[in-house]
């Protein structure tokens, strides 16, 4: 069978962006653009390998990158040239002689999904070209020199390109071969140049609409706000126990509902857990002083500590105006502040150890709803804490997500709701499952979207 090998085009300077940085090293949820764009690519169980292909100025930048994120997959750092199909053309000759399928991907679309690479490389079993491009929602005219009209495509017909592009090596190289013997060549995109020197078909793969370019710098807050909504799932690592033996974890919130769930599945992988509430040890999120003391217990008990999860958290569901300003504060302490609290004490620990941080947050902080004011604010604000932490703290080795489940059969909820049908909701069970698949990974400055698993 045919080997993987992804080639992540990070040539670009960035120059339509504005910035003095080149744009694949611009950083969002807590990493460069390229680095979350590797990573999707190093998780990919069918990606054999990974060549990046960048400037050459660049090159002694991405070496310290690729050690700092310790991708086992990245086995070449190739030089790019003055042309986008530079690039490829490097990738191309770096890999002569070798029986491959190369998967061309754009470093500045990190969003791009484990579905659209999946079906990539499906396709690639059928056919030796492969295009990603999504339907086009607007209605494409085409235009003379006067900017008059000249004809109106039949939109049903027409796409909008993305990445990954992928080939069989000798496919792409005989099609490039062609083309540079042709005095009026000129391309930005590989499918078009096996189009236009082969006959082989491009099969097309469906994209999404969240896979999109940063190339403007308008772009950058659209991006922003991607990260910030995008679902992502769990990693559904295997053999996970055995990542938690002889660690040490410490657990706020940890005497009932996910927390609970939490402690116990640690403790059963061999984790030594200390857990803290109110309700268990009179342990208060909301007060810093505690906090640190549960810290300092911890560690002096343990001598180290690798992982904290937060899980307190309180919600009142009522209008603002009828709140008793007491309550209010009470939920804001708890909630925000509470995790301001556990990541400042979390700190020094973590650094030691080069640990994780998780906190949680709602499936109600993307947008604000009647009697929600305080609860989706609190956590809307957690995620873009985390976010900005990630990224801080990145240097110092520390990985910080966040957990979104939807709505879990906890007291919490059941005190605000009443009974439901369980098969309406998440079991708690779940979320803890997701929690320590999130502990066991390497991504930081993610929202892990956790969700019932539907037959």
């Amino acid at each position: 069978m045919k080997r993987n090998i992804a080639v992540i085009l990070a040539g670009g300077v960035g120059s339509r962006l504005g910035m003095s940085t080149p744009k694949q090293f611009f950083k969002v949820a807590g990493k460069m653009v390229v680095e979350h764009t590797v990573d999707v690519f190093e998780r990919n169980q069918h990606i054999d390998e990974i060549a990046i292909v960048a400037n050459p100025m660049l090159i002694s930048d991405f070496e310290n990158i690729v050690l700092r994120n310790k991708w086992h997959k990245v086995k070449k750092i190739l030089k790019g040239g003055k042309e986008r199909y530079d690039s490829s053309l490097s990738a191309i000759q770096a890999y002569a002689n070798q029986d491959v399928n190369l998967i061309f991907h754009d470093a500045v679309r990190p969003l791009v999904s484990q579905r659209i690479v999946n079906d990539v490389i499906d396709a690639l079993s059928s056919h030796r070209a492969i295009d990603v491009a999504i339907p086009s929602a607007d209605t494409i005219i085409e235009v003379d020199g006067n900017d008059c009209i000249t004809s109106i495509p039949d939109r049903s017909r027409l796409r909008r390109g993305q990445t990954p592009q992928a080939f069989d090596r000798q496919l792409i190289a005989d099609a490039y071969e062609r083309a540079l013997k042709d005095p009026e060549f000129k391309t930005t995109d590989d499918c078009g140049v096996v189009r236009k020197y082969t006959d082989e078909p491009v099969f097309v793969v469906r994209g999404e609409e969240s896979n999109m370019k940063l190339t403007y710098r308008e772009d950058t807050y659209m991006l922003d706000k991607l990260f910030q909504l995008k679902n992502t799932e769990p990693e559904n690592t295997e053999h996970v126990s055995d990542v938690f033996r002889d660690k040490v974890a410490v657990v706020f919130g940890g005497s009932y509902g996910i927390g609970k769930y939490v402690v116990d599945m640690l403790r059963e992988s061999g984790a030594t857990v200390f857990s803290y509430s109110r309700s268990e040890n009179k342990v208060d999120v909301a007060q810093r002083d505690s906090v640190a003391k549960a810290m300092t217990d911890a560690h002096e008990a343990a001598g180290h500590i690798d992982y904290v999860v937060c899980t307190a958290g309180v919600l009142n569901k009522e209008p603002l105006a009828t709140m008793d300003y007491e309550t209010i504060q009470n939920a804001i302490q708890t909630n925000y502040l509470g995790t301001v609290n556990v990541a400042l004490e979390a700190y020094p620990y973590l650094k030691q150890t080069e640990g994780k941080l998780i906190f949680f947050t709602s499936s109600s902080y993307t947008r604000g709803r009647a009697f929600y004011s305080i609860y989706s604010s609190t956590k809307a604000a957690i995620v873009n804490f985390v976010q900005a932490v990630a990224q801080e703290w990145d240097g110092d080795g520390i990985k910080i997500n966040c957990i979104n489940p939807e709505r879990t059969k906890t007291p919490m909820r059941q005190q605000n709701f009443g009974i439901e049908p369980d098969d309406s909701l998440l079991m708690p069970e779940r979320v803890a499952e997701a929690t320590l698949q999130t502990l066991a990974s390497d991504c930081t400055g993610q929202v892990i979207d956790v969700r019932r698993q539907k037959d």
